[in-house]
């Protein structure tokens, strides 16, 4: 597991950051037998697809200037209408990347009053913009818009992004990334549907607090002496923690087989007969 892998974190940040490749992949890509067990809604993109995601994946970070990275977990997410996927990655310290798993998620609805498109780019989970966690309120309509009360709310920061009603224009708008309303807006994920933000998972919000994927900033800011309060308190500390969102739009014009996410059949409800 996982968990005999990233612990201490610092000590184990050190130590696998100059480990042999092989063992490094070993440990980077012991979440994705975590992700394959434990997140509920996937997809799995073929491998030509997944090709065709990783050289626009390092075609957007090579244009916004973020190149030789360090090993880390990357997460890409194609806003097209007709795919509507979060993907995951690790890419190692040679360039390559491996793919961890890919779930569903519902990106900005557009045209839409009060809704905006969501943006494409490179987007940094930094401190600048501390998350928080979902109180697990309804609306006015009965909706828990983040999702049920502890989810974590990543916060990107405000963004510019195509309004979808009135003049259109580009305005600025909070990026975030959050789980849904579990009874009513989950099983609408891979259709667009947000106000901007992208809506993921519920278990899949879980996997990347809990192994703190796009951390790096956080465990920085740990090793410094700061304190969080919004960090999981049973979190797995990751050598491997990535610190960007990268959001494309992809251009396909029919939804792939394999992003079309079937909900599984509820379990059969146990009839109790009266004594």
């Amino acid at each position: 597991m996982l968990s005999s892998l990233l612990k201490p974190a610092i000590a184990m940040t050190v130590a696998l950051a100059f480990a042999a490749p092989a063992q490094a992949l070993e440990s980077a890509l012991s979440l994705k037998d975590i992700y394959a067990s434990t997140v509920v809604q996937q997809v799995q993109p073929p491998p030509e697809d997944l090709q065709f995601y990783i050289e626009q994946m390092a075609t957007a970070l090579s244009s916004n200037s973020i190149t030789s990275l360090p090993s880390q977990y990357i997460l890409l997410v194609d806003r097209n209408p007709k795919v509507q996927v979060a993907m995951l990655f690790w890419l190692d310290q040679e360039g390559q990347y491996q793919f961890i798993g890919a779930s569903p998620v519902s990106t900005g609805r557009s045209p839409g009053f009060e809704h905006f498109e969501t943006p494409t780019g490179v987007y940094a989970h930094s401190l600048a913009n501390l998350d928080y966690r979902a109180e697990g309120s309804k609306n006015s309509k009965g909706i828990r818009g983040y999702g049920i009360k502890g989810r974590r709310v990543f916060d990107f920061g405000w963004q510019k992004a195509k309004k979808g009603w009135g003049d259109k224009i580009i305005a600025d708008m909070r990026l975030q990334m959050h789980a849904t309303d579990p009874g009513v807006l989950e099983s609408r994920l891979g259709t667009v549907q947000s106000k901007g933000c992208v809506r993921i998972p519920g278990t899949l919000n879980f996997l990347l607090d809990r192994y703190s994927v796009l951390d790096a900033d956080y465990m920085q800011g740990l090793a410094e002496g700061k304190k969080f309060w919004v960090l999981d308190k049973n979190r797995e500390d990751n050598p491997w923690a990535g610190r960007y969102m990268v959001i494309i739009d992809s251009g396909k014009e029919q939804k792939p087989e394999w992003a079309a996410y079937t909900p599984p059949p509820p379990a059969p409800r146990k009839v109790v007969k009266p004594a």
